[in-house]
């Protein structure tokens, strides 16, 4: 193989390249591919992470680069979906993998396995670089954070089944206000912290209120101290969008108090400890309660004081009311007065009513009301002699308009009826000549159908399928006795009958011959 990679020195060798052998372009890259595989098995590289490409297919193409050089990387699908860090531009890493080349484009490149950062240094800038991000979202924003409830029924936390954290909440909160506790383990470092804490946090928020599994009014992300790199899980983008996402106020309580990761910036309140997360997330009881007692004192003394308040301005604002004699006494004598004068006024006015009544009959005397009834009697007359000529006329021209009106109403009526009938009955031609056509056509499908079945049900049928029909001089022979008697036979077949063939009848006693007939 060294021959490959020789330099060509002896410049008097012919141009022709004499007897050195020929390589195809895949032998070529082969061997190449070969001798840098073979020298290079697995590597680890430092750089910095340049062009990032995500296609579809899942695969992560990347370039590693420092001051001078850059080299290709890929990470497989499966690879990449393992990765605790993902790569991102500008993120120094240390790489391992193993050099191959990619003879489609004449090029080497490292396939990784793993990628790490380098160093706390290059953690840092990430979180920068993520914490920049978020910022500009309004992912921090103080309006964005709800304020917690005050005394919360179901209190959910997130964190570790096994460690302390949750041991020091439950005491703290068994010591301050005991509440319902709902607990979603999760891994609280390593590979699957982000995706465990990110399914919880939905999880909860997806609890329906007043189903089988209370819904948390308040929830509790907590974690004990650590290194950077064992809380980076709570530094994932994808946990620091879920906090912001939910729906039920959420204290981060991820380290120590000199820990800071992204959670605690999107959470509505950060705890410097778990414990001080449980300090927040309830009150003390016995100071409720004496606060409670105390506020129960105010509003008595509050309502003993309004009330002796009141009862003094009502005191002294019944002084300034006038004695109820007073107020009624002129109202009395009014009514006094009007009694005494009732009567009088009752007498006149009876009296004026008499005289009305009196000047009312005069005018009702019997020879007034004959004369009266005289004139009325003439009038009425009279208008009964002027009315009995304009009825007549009046009668007669509104019997005429009537006629005329009759005549044109049976003329116009007798063409409305003729025009009707001649459109029903060619209604019911129409209809007739369908019923007709329609019937026809039946009769004739059913006679076809009739006619099918008549063929396919007789033995002409039959016969093409290879039968055939033996007839005698008394019609069709259907035993084997019946054509032994017989004189003359014709066998019937599908294209045509066989002609009748002579023979003398034989006797009832006589043997049949050794060899039998065809019948």
């Amino acid at each position: 193989m060294s021959d490959l990679f020789e330099e060509d020195g002896d410049e008097s060798a012919p141009e022709s390249g004499g007897n050195a052998p020929e390589f195809t372009v895949s032998e070529l890259s082969g061997a190449i591919k070969r001798v840098i595989e073979g020298e290079f098995a697995r590597v680890r590289v430092r750089g910095e992470i340049g062009r990032v490409s995500l296609p579809r297919s899942g695969h992560v193409y990347l370039d590693l680069k420092d001051e001078r050089n850059v080299i290709s990387g890929v990470i497989w699908k499966g690879v990449a979906a393992r990765l605790a860090t993902q790569p991102e531009e500008g993120l120094e890493v240390i790489a391992v993998g193993r050099l191959t080349t990619f003879g489609g484009q004449s090029k080497y490149q490292i396939v990784i396995e793993d990628i790490r950062p380098a160093g706390v240094g290059a953690l840092m800038a990430m979180l920068e670089k993520r914490k920049k991000a978020l910022e500009a979202e309004g992912l921090f924003a103080s309006e964005r954070k709800r304020p917690l409830p005050y005394l919360p029924e179901v209190i959910g936390v997130i964190t570790s089944p096994s460690g302390a954290v949750i041991r020091d909440i439950l005491h703290r909160l068994r010591d301050r206000f005991p509440r319902k506790v709902l607990i979603w383990p999760v891994a609280v470092q390593g590979e699957k912290c982000a995706a465990e804490v990110v399914r919880a946090i939905e999880g909860f928020n997806r609890f329906e209120k007043g189903g089988a599994m209370p819904r948390p009014d308040l929830l509790i992300v907590a974690r004990g101290g650590g290194s950077i790199e064992d809380l980076w899980g709570f530094n994932e983008e994808i946990v620091a969008r879920a906090a912001a996402a939910s729906d039920i106020p959420l204290i981060s309580a991820v380290g120590h108090e000199t820990d800071t990761t992204l959670i605690d910036f999107v959470s509505d309140r950060r705890a410097p400890t778990p414990t001080a997360a449980a300090e927040l997330a309830v009150p003390v009881r016995l100071e409720l309660l004496a606060w409670v007692d105390g506020q129960d004192a105010r509003l008595t003394r509050g309502m003993t004081q309004a009330i002796g308040v009141r009862r003094q301005r009502l005191a002294d604002l019944a002084r300034a009311l006038p004695k109820p004699a007073s107020l009624v006494a002129s109202a009395a004598q009014r009514l006094d007065i009007w009694g005494e004068r009732l009567p009088k006024a009752l007498i006149a006015a009876a009296q004026r009513k008499r005289l009305r009544l009196a000047d009312a009959a005069g005018l009702l005397r019997p020879a007034a009301l004959a004369r009266a009834m005289r004139d009325r009697r003439d009038r009425l007359r009279i208008a009964a002699g002027r009315l009995a000529p304009g009825l007549r006329r009046a009668t007669r021209d509104r019997q005429r308009e009537l006629e005329r009106q009759l005549g044109r109403l049976r003329v116009s009526v007798l063409q409305r009826d003729v025009a009707r009938h001649r459109d029903a009955f060619d209604q019911l031609a129409t209809r007739l000549a369908h019923a007709g056509t329609a019937q026809v056509m039946g009769w004739n499908t059913r006679l076809e159908a009739l006619e099918r079945l008549r063929q396919t049900l007789g033995y002409r049928e039959t016969l093409k399928r290879g039968y055939a029909v033996v007839h005698g001089e008394d019609g069709v022979i259907t035993t084997r006795k019946a054509a032994e008697a017989a004189r003359s036979l014709e066998i019937e077949f599908a294209d045509g009958r066989l002609k009748p063939t002579q023979r003398p009848a034989r006797r009832a006693t006589e043997k049949p011959p050794e060899q039998g007939s065809l019948f």
